[in-house]
């Protein structure tokens, strides 16, 4: 008994000095993770010090939560990308849309960027341009020099070759009616999308019946260097005239401001601009201007004889022959065409140009039928330049 009672102290002694060493061995763990713990913050706020928070934030948050997409998406937007001119005018913009966005233009006039004119040649048609070979040829070697659009009935559909340079140029199109405001939306629908073209700094509006005069050369200097924009504008006091005035138009327009002038027109950007963005004479025209009143005749050069009187050379650069009377000028076809034509097409004329007198006055003529194309072609080079 007495041997088995210290055999059971002995266990109990030995338990109990387990459980006194538990709490220390404990106590030593404690210790060393607080020791790891402050070496860890020692370390981050010397990190944190000399590289900075920002640095390592961000750098963690790039690695862990930011991929890119690789590609398009990575390249940045440059200068490039607002000024490149579309290779087609096809767009899905609405003409309120076109409109708006063909308004924009830039107030400083030092472009940041090497920058050639251009002159916008626009073809106002019902469907096919019967000259277009001729056309062709005045264009061929001055490809940086010009840009094209045409305006046709929506349902035609061109049948240009890849090389031709009416190839991909026809415009967003709807029907446009003789004498109608449907006409001048055609001219500011042109307008509209050559504008948004940056190098496009001249915008001659023509028909399928015109033909150029001289060569691409001595056209687009004479274009360039002119200090003014070409409009027929004048008061005409007769029934044609300021009959066709409507007494509601005042006092936005009076009877003395009153212009009538041809649709065919040369301007530069700054007038082009001012017609595409008009929505202050728009409004009366398109009411009180309507037949026997027609608008494309008065729209334009009264807006502008009032806003822009002195930008103006109150003269168009299409001859048109209105001698034979009617409503229609007089129209040409392979009988008519002889050098002798075109010669006094061309002198017939006197006219200020740049404050000097000169006898250039015009540089495209019209009405020329399907029929005057291949006289045209097998005319002396020599007569028309080209």
């Amino acid at each position: 008994m007495e041997s088995r009672a210290m055999v059971l102290e002995e266990g109990k002694e030995r338990t109990t000095n387990q459980v006194k060493g538990l709490p220390i061995t404990l106590l030593r763990v404690l210790i060393l993770f607080v020791t790891i713990c402050a070496v860890f913050s020692v370390i981050s706020i010397y990190t944190l010090k000399h590289f900075g928070i920002e640095s390592v934030v961000t750098t963690t948050v790039m690695k862990s939560s930011f991929q890119p997409c690789r590609g398009e998406q990575d390249r940045l937007l440059d200068l490039e990308d607002w000024i490149r001119p579309n290779s087609n005018p096809i767009h899905n913009m609405s003409d309120k849309e076109l409109l708006w966005r063909a308004s924009f233009g830039s107030r400083i006039k030092d472009y940041p960027f090497k920058r050639v004119p251009k002159v916008a040649f626009m073809f106002l048609t019902k469907g096919p341009l019967p000259l277009a070979p001729l056309w062709e040829r005045f264009f061929k070697g001055n490809e940086r020099l010009y840009s094209i659009y045409v305006h046709s009935l929506p349902s035609f559909q061109p049948q240009f070759s890849r090389s031709s340079v009416f190839y991909n140029r026809q415009i967003p199109s709807k029907v446009a009616e003789w004498g109608r405001m449907s006409m001048c939306d055609a001219e500011r629908r042109l307008l509209a999308n050559a504008l948004l073209d940056i190098y496009n700094e001249r915008f001659v509006l023509l028909s399928e019946s015109c033909i150029p005069l001289y060569n691409f050369s001595f056209v687009y200097n004479y274009i360039m260097e002119s200090k003014h924009s070409f409009m027929s504008v004048f008061d005409d006091p007769g029934p044609y005239g300021r009959g066709r005035y409507r007494n509601e138009m005042a006092p936005l327009v009076n009877i003395t401001q009153w212009r009538k002038g041809s649709q065919w027109f040369e301007v530069n950007r700054k007038i082009a601009t001012s017609i595409v963005e008009d929505t202050r004479y728009y409004p009366i025209f398109e009411k009180y201007c309507r037949p026997a009143c027609y608008v494309d005749e008065h729209y334009f050069p009264t807006m502008l004889s009032i806003e822009a009187g002195n930008a103006l050379a109150n003269r168009s650069l299409t001859w048109v022959d209105w001698s034979r009377g009617g409503a229609h000028p007089a129209s040409f076809g392979k009988s008519d065409i002889r050098e002798e034509f075109i010669v006094r097409i061309r002198s017939r004329h006197h006219c200020k140009y740049n404050e000097r007198n000169s006898t250039v006055c015009v540089l495209f003529a019209r009405k020329f039928s399907p029929s005057s194309l291949k006289p045209l072609l097998d005319m002396d080079s020599r007569v028309l330049g080209f």
